[in-house]
C-alpha cells in the first residue's frame, strides 16, 4: 500500500476588488435629493411679497427677473446693482431681445416710488412687458387658469 499525498482544497480567496454597490446607492440618493431641491432654490433673496388674488404665473418665452428688497436695493440675477448699472444691463437685454418680459419682485415694504423707478428704467431700456410677482392670500387656493379653466369675466 502506498501512501500518497492527500489533496487539500484551499478555502475561498480573499476578495481584492472594491465593492461599488454602496457607493452607487449613495450617489443615486444624492442625485435625487438635488433634483428635488433645485427648483426650490430659485432666488436667494428673502422677500415678503404682497398678496393678490388675480394673478397667476403664465408661460413666458423670455423673462428677466428684477428683485427689489425691503431696503430698496435692486438685484438682477441675484447681483445688487445701482440704478445706472441696472439701466445699462436692461438696455443690453432689451437690445438683444425686445420681447423679453420683466418680472418685478418687490418687497411689500418697498415705497411705490422705488418700484416706479425700476419700471421707468425698464421702459427706457425698451422692455415694455412688465409683470408683477405676488403671492396668493393666505388660505386662498391658487387660481387654476389654463386651457381647461378660463378667468372669470367681469360683470357689466
Amino acid at each position: 500500500m502506498s501512501f500518497g499525498r492527500l489533496e487539500r482544497t484551499t478555502g475561498p480567496q480573499p476578495m481584492s476588488d472594491i465593492n461599488m454597490t454602496p457607493l452607487v446607492d449613495v450617489m443615486l440618493v444624492l442625485v435625487v435629493i438635488f433634483i428635488l431641491t433645485a427648483p426650490l432654490l430659485s432666488s436667494a433673496i428673502r422677500l415678503d411679497l404682497p398678496r393678490a388674488e388675480g394673478g397667476s404665473p403664465g408661460a413666458v418665452p423670455q423673462a428677466v427677473t428684477v428683485v427689489v428688497d425691503a431696503q430698496g436695493q435692486a438685484f438682477l440675477d441675484d447681483q445688487p446693482l445701482a440704478q445706472t448699472a441696472l439701466l445699462e444691463r436692461l438696455r443690453r437685454i432689451g437690445a438683444e431681445q425686445p420681447a423679453t418680459e420683466l418680472q418685478l419682485r418687490a418687497d411689500a415694504a418697498v415705497p411705490y416710488g422705488r418700484v416706479v423707478e425700476v419700471m421707468d428704467a425698464a421702459h427706457r431700456a425698451g422692455l415694455v412687458r412688465i409683470g408683477f410677482v405676488t403671492e396668493p392670500p393666505k388660505g386662498a387656493p391658487a387660481p387654476a387658469f389654463g386651457p381647461a379653466h378660463s378667468p372669470p369675466l367681469p360683470a357689466r
